[in-house]
């Protein structure tokens, strides 16, 4: 790791994550999850004050960098949480552990979305739900042809973020479909924020 992805990237995430249009999607989706609750990518910790007090939350992040702030929100919120230092192609956990899964923003990083989806779906219960907010391809062809053209330095820049991912696609073809999704442009430049939100489940 590099000197910028450790001291660099960690903080320049943290902020720009904060954007109060991402912080409404948080405050709509979050409160949803229930019971056990597995979040994959949990970051910096910005999902953490929105949930329920009833759940119970494992938070899953490879970055040691932003899972020091996610401990520090959680210990001000006085929420527990059990933090696991792995990306999400390989969850530890036993099948159908989890009632909810909550990805926001998570799933352009991962290296291997398809293996993660997988994983996703083996340690949900039957009738668990998946509740996501992601940004990706956008359908306008002139603004996905210029996310075509950033995407290469944007993925240096930002961590391994991809800006044109197929959410739509990636889900259905790991089996899932929607209970209900939204699509649009949040606040910002249209080439990173075409957003996808809701909720899926095995279909």
């Amino acid at each position: 790791m590099g000197i910028y992805e450790k001291y660099f990237l960690p903080k320049l995430l943290n902020l720009a994550m904060k954007a109060p249009a991402l912080n409404q999607v948080r405050k709509e989706l979050v409160p949803l999850a229930e019971g056990r609750v597995l979040e994959i990518g949990i970051g910096s910790g910005l999902n953490i004050p929105y949930y329920q007090n009833t759940v119970q939350v494992t938070g899953l992040d490879p970055s040691v960098e932003l899972q020091q702030y996610a401990r520090e929100v959680a210990s001000r919120f006085g929420r527990v949480v059990d933090f696991l230092t792995i990306g999400g192609e390989e969850i530890p956990a036993d099948d159908n552990s989890f009632d909810s899964v909550v990805m926001t923003w998570t799933l352009c990083t991962i290296p291997e979305p398809h293996r993660a989806l997988a994983e996703i779906r083996r340690v949900l219960k039957p009738g668990g739900k998946v509740i996501f907010a992601e940004h990706g391809r956008a359908p306008d062809p002139h603004i996905a042809r210029w996310q075509a053209r950033i995407n290469p330095v944007w993925n240096v820049i930002g961590g391994g973020c991809h800006l044109n991912r197929d959410i739509d696609g990636l889900y259905t073809e790991a089996g899932f479909g929607y209970q209900q999704v939204e699509r649009g442009y949040l606040e910002g430049p249209k080439v990173a924020t075409y957003n996808y939100r809701g909720i899926a489940s095995v279909s």
